[in-house]
């Protein structure tokens, strides 16, 4: 891993470990002054039991939409990225707090959820171009026509 990348996913982890975390308690705080803590954790549950419907709701048409994809012969892409944002919002949606949870619901919604899926699949792409066909340790210095390593050519002969 580069250090480049290795400085990145430390912060990464830094805002979700520690980052998010505050935000959360300083949100259910403040939700907690002005509205009351029994109301506050009312609103949780009920924030909950809302992204519980929505999850079963969007994962169902999902699965349903998957299915149709591949019974049809086509190819699943913007189906299996739907079931991949839903996954994540409803693991946002298991922690506790305001934060998360919009976040969460934002990607559930089948409304919010293409822009979403457009971001997902700009940075997938991202990734796949930047890593290149051969990328990877195994495949460095693979032999071929193309990679500049010798050719041995020969005969399979089946005994």
């Amino acid at each position: 891993m580069s250090p480049r990348r290795r400085r990145i996913t430390l912060w990464v982890l830094f805002i979700v470990f520690v980052v998010v975390p505050l935000v959360e308690i300083y949100v259910l705080i403040q939700v907690g002054q002005v509205i009351g803590a029994w109301w506050t954790v009312v609103l949780l549950v009920l924030d909950s039991l809302l992204g519980s419907w929505l999850i079963k709701r969007e994962g169902g048409r999902a699965w349903q939409a998957l299915r149709s994809a591949l019974q049809t012969g086509r190819m699943p892409a913007a189906e299996l990225a739907d079931g991949a944002l839903i996954l994540i919002g409803g693991t946002l949606m298991l922690s506790p707090g305001f934060v998360t949870d919009a976040l969460g619901i934002v990607l559930i919604l089948p409304f919010t959820r293409p822009v979403a899926r457009r971001l997902l699949t700009t940075v997938v792409t991202r990734r796949l171009l930047a890593a290149g066909p051969l990328a990877g340790p195994g495949n460095a210095r693979r032999p071929g026509p193309g990679s500049g390593g010798s050719v041995v050519r020969g005969e399979v002969v089946d005994e």
